[in-house]
Parts: structure tokens; C-alpha cells; sequence
């Protein structure tokens, strides 16, 4: 399976010269805890919600300076041709919870901790949902507790 197969967070981007304040306001509208720092499809940086915490409020930043002295950069990308190995690789060596995906150097989308999730409890249910069935209609199917008596000879 590839990165292009899994990757459905849209990406929400804010320019370089955006302010800390803007950006923040817009990660609140988009319910999101990070936005990519972008111009003209192509990826300059990330900025964080904890990147707007530790990198600015903390030591007093004025709210009207520019994203980009706070971005990390350069960003822990994935290619949209890279297999899901790559990407589970990728974020355990980083730590990062969000992958930017390039096709070349254009941005398209981003790969998040989240979408991995839902593929592994999709591919569990998958594989577990046909067994719970199975199980639950041969214990319905089956004698009833008289059949199986107790092999520690206790009674109920």
C-alpha cells in the first residue's frame, strides 16, 4: 500500500509572512493542530501548536511576528509514491505525528498519525469482525452448559 492510498487529511497552509496570531486563528477555525507554512504549492515549514507554545508565547513573542521564524524547517516529508512502510518508519524516527506529501516538491496533502489509526482498526475489524461471527454463532449453535460439566467436578 502507498502514502497516496491513505492520505486524507487535506492540508491547511498559512504563507511565510503570516503572523503567529493569524496562524493560530486559523488552526482554531480548522479544528487542527498544525499548519503548513506554503507558498504557491510549494512546503517552506510546519508550525505546531506546540511550536506556537514553546517557540513563541513562552518567551513573550510579539503576536504579529511572521510564522516563519517559528516553523521548523526543514519539514519530515513523505513522497507520494513511498510505500506505508516508509511513512510508519519516517514518523518513528522523527516523532512527528503529521507528514507532509510531495509529489516532487508540490505539497498535496498530509499523512497523520490519525489516518494510520483508522487503517489499522479498519484492517482489525476486517479480520476480527468474520471470527466474532463465527464464534458467536457456533456458541449459540452449540449444547448447553449440561453437555460440558465442570472438570473440577464443583457444582454451580
Amino acid at each position: 500500500m502507498r502514502v497516496a492510498d491513505l492520505m486524507i487529511t487535506p492540508p491547511i497552509a498559512v504563507l511565510p509572512t503570516a503572523t503567529v496570531r493569524q496562524a493560530a486563528r486559523r488552526m482554531d477555525e480548522e479544528a487542527v493542530g498544525c499548519v503548513l507554512v506554503a507558498e504557491d504549492a510549494t512546503l517552506h515549514g510546519v508550525l505546531t501548536d506546540r511550536d506556537l507554545v514553546v517557540r513563541a508565547l513562552a518567551p513573550g513573542a510579539d503576536p504579529e511576528t511572521p510564522v516563519f521564524e517559528f516553523m521548523s524547517a526543514p519539514a519530515v516529508t513523505v513522497d507520494v509514491t513511498d510505500d506505508l512502510e516508509t511513512a510508519y518508519r519516517v514518523l518513528r524516527r522523527t516523532g512527528v505525528r503529521r507528514l507532509p506529501v510531495l509529489d516532487g516538491a508540490r505539497l498535496v496533502r498530509l499523512l497523520a498519525v490519525d489516518d494510520l489509526f483508522l487503517d489499522v482498526l479498519q484492517r482489525l475489524s476486517d479480520l476480527l469482525g468474520p471470527l466474532s461471527f463465527s464464534a458467536l454463532r457456533e456458541g449459540s449453535a452449540g449444547p448447553g452448559p449440561a453437555a460440558h460439566p465442570d472438570p473440577l467436578g464443583s457444582t454451580p
